[in-house]
């Protein structure tokens, strides 16, 4: 008996989809979890722009778990450093059909964010393009083997760093290079925080032009902590101020979330077998970066409330 359902994406086109729903993701996995609360932020109007990598891995054919209330989200599939040019063009003949309602979505890693499609994000991002961008940031080319990418923090293994030879460069800045092109909104999220995850989501979508979206996604394979510990190290990872949540924009206008009791970084390093080797002294070092980075935050959350 044929099971396969037909589905309506558009009025006058089909799309057939086997009865295979569900994804193939890692037992943990938190892109899942992002999938589920973005999709319910945009509603079902979105295209998904994607390029290599663990979010296309866990929802290729026969698996299939991009849906909006029962019908299936459109995934074009893209080179790797090409996403968000892809993204601008598709979004650019959509508007020239006069379509204005559907979010053309650019769903890369850190990988294809920050590296290999860093030239067309920045290129895409200066022409203020009308597209949503999301990092899914797991630190890592973790689809291919937990290779170290320029999103790997200082200190961390990998298959390309292995201890007790670690990675000795620090983090990239994602969202300061993002401001720095003065985008009319960017901000970071995770999973954690589903209900500032969303808000953020919606604030986005009803924004013209260049949006970028930061987004924690850790990876239970590559930084080695229990399947069941996802959530946690997602909320240690704001609560110890190693992955601040803020929103910056116009590329100047930063709005802080504030802790107010933060705890030691240690107690998100040590949940991760990735950061075992790390000595108390190490430890402190990394501490005074973070609170460095924090202060400089809290100074120019604060700088547009101050008279000059």
């Amino acid at each position: 008996m044929n099971t396969t359902k037909i589905y309506s994406l558009y009025p006058g086109e089909e799309c057939l989809i086997p009865p295979a729903e569900g994804h193939s993701a890692c037992p943990g996995c938190s892109i899942p979890l992002l999938l589920r609360y973005f999709l319910k932020a945009t509603g079902g109007r979105v295209i998904m722009v994607l390029p290599p990598g663990c979010t296309l891995a866990i929802i290729l054919f026969p698996s299939f778990s991009l849906f909006h209330q029962g019908q299936p989200i459109t995934v074009l599939s893209t080179a790797f450093g090409s996403t968000a040019v892809c993204s601008s063009g598709l979004k650019a003949a959509l508007e020239a059909r006069g379509d204005t309602e559907t979010d053309v979505v650019a769903w890369g890693g850190d990988g294809a964010t920050y590296d290999i499609g860093l030239q067309c994000l920045s290129a895409a991002a200066e022409r203020n393009d009308n597209i949503i961008y999301v990092c899914c940031d797991n630190e890592g080319y973790q689809n291919t083997g937990n290779q170290r990418s320029s999103a790997t923090p200082q200190g961390a293994t990998t298959s390309t760093n292995i201890s007790p030879a670690p990675k000795v460069e620090r983090k990239k800045d994602i969202m300061e290079i993002m401001a720095g092109h003065s985008i009319p909104y960017a901000a970071t999220a995770t999973i954690a925080y589903p209900d500032d995850l969303m808000r953020k989501v919606r604030k986005a979508k009803g924004i013209k032009g260049f949006r970028f979206l930061h987004v924690l996604t850790p990876c239970v394979t590559g930084w080695k902590f229990p399947a069941n510990l996802t959530v946690e190290v997602s909320r240690l990872a704001v609560e110890t101020k190693i992955f601040p949540l803020y929103e910056v924009e116009n590329g100047t206008n930063i709005t802080l979330r504030r802790i107010s009791e933060s705890k030691p970084v240690e107690a998100y390093l040590r949940i991760q077998r990735r950061f075992q080797h790390l000595t108390s002294k190490q430890i402190a070092e990394i501490q005074r970066e973070v609170d460095r980075k924090w202060q400089r935050l809290e100074w120019l959350a604060d700088y547009k409330d101050k008279q000059y």
